[in-house]
């Protein structure tokens, strides 16, 4: 099968993505893991770990901002838009003020689904039929990935952010920074919301199809042997 041509920045724009993902996110699993100062103090705990974690996602949202802005035409997606300014827009107050250092690395778990929709890209650029079996697998893993870092954890989140509400440490904040905190939340929960519908159609599409594909070819392999 002969490979398209696919345009070197483009690819190198996903190339990028899919390695700051997985180097932010296992960084993020080793400071919930280990870091004890911050699981112990989420709004005030030492945020050196996360503050590095979190420059290089920022340094990551700003070159994506400006690639998206090079080559809107053929990547251009406004949720995209909303979803980084959303988060340059809190991350500014840990990078700043060193707050909430458990809650952003908490967000920053989100990252370890894009492997996979990146990956989707790749697939549909070299011009993959969307019922080969890499292509399905591919989807249900990007689903099921997306699911739990993205939407599974919202009630451990939120639970943790309302315990928050009312003590000393998140009156010390101000209410820019809480404002900061809560709004950009809800703003980056209701785009993988969205996100979340979108893939679970495509997902269910792409295993009807396959699920389609399957049975039509096993009635034509039935029919040859009767014909026989």
């Amino acid at each position: 099968m002969a490979v398209p041509f696919l345009d070197t920045q483009l690819c190198l724009m996903v190339l990028v993505s899919t390695v700051h993902a997985l180097i932010v996110g296992i960084f993020c699993l080793y400071i919930l893991w280990f870091d004890d100062a911050v699981n112990a103090d989420p709004v005030w705990g030492e945020p050196s770990l996360v503050k590095l974690n979190v420059a290089i996602t920022c340094g990551y949202l700003l070159y994506d901002l400006v690639l998206l802005a090079c080559n809107w035409s053929t990547m251009g997606d406004s949720f995209f838009v909303c979803h980084h300014l959303a988060a340059l827009y809190a991350y500014g107050y840990v990078l700043t003020r060193g707050v909430l250092p458990y809650f952003a690395n908490f967000r920053l778990i989100s990252e370890l689904s894009t492997p996979f929709v990146n990956q989707r890209w790749f697939f549909e650029a070299l011009k993959y039929s969307r019922s080969d079996r890499m292509v399905v697998l591919n989807g249900v893993a990007m689903a099921v990935v997306f699911f739990l870092v993205r939407i599974a954890v919202m009630p451990s989140y939120w639970a943790s952010v309302f315990a928050t509400f009312g003590t000393p440490a998140f009156e010390r904040l101000g209410l820019g920074a809480q404002v900061a905190w809560i709004t950009s939340c809800i703003a980056l929960d209701v785009l993988n919301t969205i996100w979340m519908y979108k893939i679970t159609r495509g997902c269910y599409k792409v295993l009807t199809r396959a699920g389609e594909r399957k049975a039509k070819d096993g009635r034509e392999r039935n029919t040859g042997r009767k014909d026989v």
